[in-house]
């Protein structure tokens, strides 16, 4: 058969994804790129904001309209949590939402997961791969619909781990990237093993490789967490994506987020400590119900003295089932204009971190290359976007020197 996958929203869902590809192709099935002339259209899905709903209502409809002899599996956080408009735009669809959506490959004729599941062997289209090792969050944040869409808590066994990232070494990737709902959480089922034990195994594979966390809390960043990572040397990439979602302690009471900006600060300062130019970017949102206008001035003040080095700004997007559902929501204009303000601080503080860099060596992952116009582009450890100078074909990691930084974008030549 034709089958066509589709994802919306988190690297999980990315993983996954990859995931079930090699599992539809080994059955024999062919990956397709286009919806239109699928015989299986499978829509992994993602609910955290009211943009990403319409954006899965869109592609539902579209497909039902336009290719109505196409079978439509409907996985993923959306179709968890809201069965009911799965079938108002695609009357069809048949729902596997995130508990049953490891069976749509067996369904289709594949090999099917058994326990945690979710292994890749690679990741079509990137230069880095990507591993999940845990799924599931009981944080239970005001705004947060997540608990709701994957309630359950679960972790990769680190033998399973271990081997993936092995594999993916072996098939070429020179970077993996550990995945999942809050990875902080991970505990191995059969050992007990937690985040940085299943750290310290990934460290002793062979091979010029290094590992990235794709997003960890403030709450699991530890001095032995610390410590571990930095023995790893180049192994480990410092890049820390810490969710702070506010900058006001009012507000992040509000919201349920269980810690003070002060705590922040100080595991931002832990991660300086061991590497100075470490990126440290976060999530933050705009316009929260609660917020008045002495709360974001706080929250931006907060956010240009710890110097992060970027963020990923959301505008509040009431999200049903949740406690923020039933609060008056801002104006609108106030949301927007909050969300631009924020988008401003971004882009100074990026332009800022990239600033800092020039004249250091680094490592750069190699992700295109342009022979036409003489540039390789790749990214850091810390997660900086370079461009390299060479006439040369690079691929995987090099060694290079930041010559000048312009706006956001670091320039380099070859160490």
């Amino acid at each position: 058969m034709r089958i066509y996958v589709k994802t919306f929203g988190c690297r999980v869902n990315q993983v996954e994804s990859q995931s079930l590809c090699e599992q539809f192709e080994a059955a024999g099935h062919e990956i397709c790129s286009e919806f239109d002339t699928a015989d299986v259209c499978v829509l992994n899905t993602c609910t955290v904001t009211a943009e990403g709903d319409k954006d899965v209502e869109r592609t539902l409809r579209l497909i039902s309209r336009r290719n109505p002899a196409a079978r439509i599996f409907a996985a993923g956080c959306y179709a968890q949590a809201h069965p009911e408009k799965v079938l108002k735009n695609a009357p069809g669809a048949e729902i596997f939402g995130t508990e049953r959506k490891k069976d749509i490959a067996k369904i289709l004729g594949g090999a099917g997961m058994s326990g945690f599941g979710w292994r890749t062997t690679g990741h079509r289209g990137h230069s880095r791969a990507f591993v999940k090792v845990q799924d599931g969050c009981a944080g239970g944040c005001a705004y947060c619909i997540v608990p709701l869409a994957r309630p359950t808590l679960s972790s990769k066994p680190m033998a399973e781990a271990v081997d993936e990232v092995c594999t993916l070494v072996r098939n070429g990737f020179a970077e993996v990237v550990l995945s999942g709902i809050n990875i902080g959480n991970y505990k191995c089922p059969d050992t007990g093993a937690e985040l940085p034990q299943l750290l310290a195994a990934l460290f002793a594979i062979k091979g010029d490789f290094r590992i990235r966390l794709s997003s960890i809390e403030q709450g699991n960043i530890t001095p032995g967490l610390i410590d571990i990572c930095l023995r790893a040397g180049d192994m480990f990439c410092p890049h820390f994506h810490i969710p702070l979602q506010h900058g006001a302690d009012k507000v992040l009471a509000e919201m349920g987020r269980r810690y003070k900006r002060s705590s922040y600060a100080e595991k931002a300062a832990l991660v300086r400590s061991a590497w100075p130019l470490a990126g440290i970017y976060a999530d933050v949102i705009a316009g929260y119900p609660t917020e008045t206008e002495a709360d974001f001035a706080d929250c931006a003040s907060f956010i240009e003295r710890n110097a992060l080095s970027g963020l990923h700004v959301f505008r509040f997007s009431p999200r049903p089932k949740t406690r923020a559902e039933a609060l008056k929501p801002l104006p609108p204009e106030v949301v927007r204009h909050r969300a631009e303000a924020l988008r401003s601080l971004d882009a100074r503080l990026r332009s800022s971190f990239a600033d800092a860099l020039c004249g250091t060596s680094q490592r750069v992952l190699v992700e295109e290359h342009c022979a036409e116009e003489g540039v390789a582009q790749g990214v850091c450890g810390n997660f900086q976007k370079v461009l390299i100078k060479t006439n040369s074909k690079l691929s995987g990691l090099v060694s290079v020197r930041i010559t000048k930084s312009d706006k956001q974008l670091c320039h380099a030549e070859p160490a």
